[in-house]
């Protein structure tokens, strides 16, 4: 329970950043959130532990916790290191991907299919990290899948935003929806291409990510 608290209370801080709420160089002192979300400061703190893992936050020995400044550069340079990570797990995945997580794919993609008829963006963004979660573990290899879930959290917050692109939403389920195909029918290189597509930021998806995103 005190678990999904600090998660809940991660997902709320992490939208007050990413969306301008909380600026960068701004103090999250434990004692005010404690007091704004009526919780203790154990949660609290797990939540600020998670946020400084992926990237949003840093934790400065006796001065406390800021919302990072952080530039264009940086996340552009992650991206591209996430681009490359997912098209491996996807090249591996069309070879390797077992008859269970073969069903699990497809049922995660109905999920994106269903939030996206909704319009939820929320529930998309879930459905969205579940889908590309399952490609990592369908690559059968446990490093891999440990590297790109570890850069996959620290960019979720920067992948949510950009969801908020118009059309983005129904751009990325039919992405979504031709790597799965190329997954289940064994397609190793058309898999690989497409989800580093998918997952880059070149050309449109740069210009997207430059206005979204207030970085310096």
């Amino acid at each position: 329970m005190r678990t999904n608290t600090a998660d809940r209370l991660r997902e709320e801080l992490e939208q007050d950043i990413i969306t301008g709420a909380l600026k960068p160089g701004d103090r999250l002192d434990e004692v005010q959130l404690a007091a704004r979300f009526a919780l203790s400061r154990t949660p609290v703190r797990e939540a600020l532990q998670r946020l400084s893992m992926s990237g949003l936050v840093d934790i400065k020995p006796r001065r406390g916790a800021f919302v990072r400044e952080f530039s264009l550069s940086e996340l552009i340079e992650m991206f591209d290191v996430m681009a490359e990570l997912e098209g491996m797990c996807a090249r591996l995945a069309a070879r390797r991907i077992s008859l269970e997580q073969s069903a699990s794919l497809r049922r995660k993609l109905q999920v994106c299919h269903t939030a996206a008829a909704n319009g939820d963006t929320d529930a998309y963004y879930h459905a969205n990290a579940d889908f590309h979660l399952q490609i990592y573990e369908a690559s059968q290899n446990s490093f891999l899948e440990e590297q790109a879930r570890n850069l996959h959290t620290r960019l979720a917050p920067y992948r949510r935003l950009q969801l908020r692109v118009v059309h983005r939403m129904l751009q990325s389920l039919n992405e979504h929806q031709a790597v799965a195909e190329a997954i289940l029918t064994s397609d190793a290189n058309k898999a690989e291409a497409l989800i580093k597509s998918h997952v880059g930021v070149q050309g449109d998806k740069f210009s997207d990510l430059a206005a979204q995103f207030a970085v310096k």
